[in-house]
């Protein structure tokens, strides 16, 4: 689903484990503009749950994560933090919408299976892990493997008691092996890459059905190739491939060998439970305003069934059992309609912590346009470089774009920063349509450019609805 990189830290702390909240701070500062109440949030669980790692097994394990609820509009950040926060942790994150959700006893999707989401996504993240670690071993088997496709290996000689027999033998041996050394050290050198070879692969075979079970309706994958190995097995068929086509799909198979699935589960397991992260979005679509009547009971048997995930419970898996004590959950929603308050009691004691982000105005659109390090100007101008394009953003030009987003924010329905996407692309457009054929190899946006390409669309407010 996302792999996770450890996030680079400018300064003499390498290591995640030093992290302090100052400097978690300042590396969530390099991807997300404002919000330095939430940031101070996360900063703090984050460090919190460095702490527990140092404790005594006795006293971590009565050390649970205060969960934060982050409340304010959309497109002002609550999903980037904390996406950007479990890749500085290397930590596995999944993100869910709470109203894909249903009450154990409908048709739909139970809670639990958000756990066992994460746990898939734990074991990706281990298993490329692991990868790195076996990559110099496989690349030798691999080696001998491709001069095997190449040259492949001699028949077992016997033993002749004629002197002329085996003189011949020993000297075709001889040649062989002169050819296989000439051979892998044109393979070392890359020589090689485009050569034609034949091999045996495996067709993946789907034998994988779901079923509704009468326990919460949740959705299993059965695998019939555990149930019955023989009768599911993939076929094999010869595909000619090159020699860097057959080095990458060998690379996997030897790297899936040298990998135990059942450490790999253990180790993805453990490290759901200690440092998985789980952010519920749209959590205000499960409240219900003002008590639960028709459809309102299933959103509170919703919250009812979420309630003992986050307090802590054991969630069967096909991995095994996972605990969900120690899992940090972060609880976003815009809640325009309803109210933290409306959740029910219990679940809103699981979320100690509350932040409130702030709206974008018209500086935060700017900062957004500019200060991080893959803001959508620089996007924008790497792209059009590929084209022999330079576009050049002049200060007045960026200013009037976040004034132009902030506005039609306004008058329609306000999607924070995710409206620059739109109005960039409209900015730009006729540009990128040109690409290599544009006229102008340089592109100045000002104030000008950006009225006379959006000056019809913002003073028609019907227009924009539909445009911007």
């Amino acid at each position: 689903m996302v792999f996770y990189m450890p996030g680079r830290i400018d300064g003499e702390v390498s290591s995640t484990s030093d992290l302090t909240p100052r400097q978690i701070v300042s590396e969530l500062d390099r991807f997300v503009v404002g919000q330095a109440r939430a940031k101070r949030a996360v900063a703090v669980a984050l460090r919190n749950r460095m702490r527990r790692q140092k404790l005594s097994p006795e006293v971590a394990e009565e050390v649970i994560p205060k969960n934060i609820l982050m409340i304010g509009p959309t497109g002002v950040g609550k999903t980037e933090i904390a996406r950007r926060l479990a890749r500085l942790a290397g930590s596995p994150f999944l993100k869910v919408e709470a109203s894909k959700f249903t009450e154990v006893g409908y048709v739909g999707r139970d809670v639990e299976s958000m756990v066992r989401d994460m746990v898939d996504v734990a074991i990706e993240m281990v298993r490329q892990e692991r990868r790195r670690q076996v990559k110099a071993p496989a690349q030798l088997a691999v080696a001998r493997r491709l001069l095997d496709l190449l040259l492949p290996p001699r028949p077992k000689a016997t033993r002749s008691a004629d002197p002329a027999v085996q003189d011949k033998e020993n000297s075709d041996r001889a040649s062989w092996e002169r050819s296989r050394e000439t051979l892998r050290n044109r393979l070392e050198a890359g020589e090689m890459e485009e050569r034609v070879v034949e091999m045996e692969v495996t067709s993946s075979s789907s034998a994988a059905f779901r079923i509704f079970t009468p326990a919460g309706m949740e959705e299993l994958d059965m695998n019939l190739r555990d149930m019955m190995p023989g009768l599911f097995q993939g076929k094999t068929r010869t595909r000619r491939l090159t020699v860097a086509e057959a080095r990458e799909m060998l690379q996997r198979e030897e790297e899936d060998k040298l990998i135990d699935p059942d450490r790999l589960a253990q180790e993805a397991i453990r490290c759901v439970e200690q440092s998985g992260i789980l952010f519920i979005d749209e959590i205000d679509k499960i409240a219900a305003p003002g008590g639960g009547h028709g459809p309102d009971v299933s959103r509170e048997g919703v919250q009812r069934d979420l309630l003992p995930i986050v307090e802590g419970t054991l969630v069967n898996t096909k991995h095994g059992m996972v605990r969900t004590d120690h899992i940090l959950f972060i609880a976003a929603g815009a809640f325009h309609v309803s109210k933290p308050s409306d959740l029910i009691p219990e679940l809103q004691g699981r979320f100690p912590i509350r932040v409130e982000l702030d709206a974008l105005g018209r500086d935060e659109l700017v900062r957004i346009l500019t200060e991080p390090e893959c803001s959508l100007v620089r996007q924008y101008r790497a792209l059009l470089e590929t084209e022999g394009i330079t576009l050049e953003f002049v200060e007045d030009g960026v200013l009037a774009v976040a004034e132009i987003a902030e506005q039609v924010n306004r008058r329609t329905e306000n999607i924070g920063a995710r409206r620059l996407h739109t109005v960039m692309e409209h900015l730009l457009e006729e540009v990128s349509f040109a690409g290599s054929e544009h006229p102008d190899k340089r592109v100045v946006v000002d104030r000008a450019f950006v009225s006379d390409r959006l000056a019809d669309v913002i003073d028609d407010t019907d227009l924009s609805r539909y445009i911007l």
